[in-house]
């Protein structure tokens, strides 16, 4: 594989595992909008001081940059380690197969710290979601009706009606969900 290439499919892969889109990798770094995608075509090989820069600017540094493995194939697995957290403080969202850009289906890992909830507004959106509470005590709302699921207790319903979930219990609550469509 040529090097072209090579720092193609790299700066792609990061881009995509931090969740941002060319235009926001290139606002962050502070070069031209093309840029990010003129470097992940394979049209321009960047110099050691722009790779440098766009890469500072997402905390990854050239070293790890040219050292991580890349895999030739589509990736059926996702080790923990790899999964991005798109949570807040007292909630974690670890988010599976983050980095594939044709996932139709958003599933995640959640863990909610005691008294922890996924915000003071409820939550809106397009498509279904459900869930199968693993450990603790989460209290759902949807639609203005509320229940305490324990272990193995799940929920399903359409996203579009108002929704908020909270950990009622006095200790740490883990969940496994899916959402159609993905919306991270």
């Amino acid at each position: 594989m040529s090097s072209d290439l090579e720092t193609a499919r790299r700066l792609k892969l990061i881009r995509t595992t931090k969740g941002l889109s060319q235009r926001e990798m290139a606002k962050r770094a502070g070069v031209g909008s093309g840029t990010i995608s003129q470097i992940e075509s394979g049209s321009t090989q960047p110099s050691v001081a722009l790779l440098k820069k766009i890469l500072a600017s997402v905390d990854v540094n050239l070293g790890f940059f040219f050292s991580f493995e890349l895999q030739n194939e589509e990736s059926f697995f996702y080790p923990h380690e790899r999964m991005r957290d798109l949570g807040s403080p007292g909630v974690s969202y670890l988010l599976v197969a983050g980095e594939r850009r044709d996932r139709k289906l958003q599933m995640l890992i959640e863990e909610y710290d005691v008294g922890a909830d996924s915000g003071r507004s409820e939550l809106s959106h397009e498509g279904e979601e459900c869930a199968v509470v693993i450990e603790g005590r989460l209290e759902v709302t949807v639609d203005g009706q509320s229940r305490v699921l324990g272990p193995g207790d799940a929920y399903y319903f359409s996203s579009i009606l108002p929704h908020r979930f909270r950990n009622a219990g006095d200790t740490p609550c883990k969940v496994i969900s899916a959402c159609t469509p993905s919306s991270f």
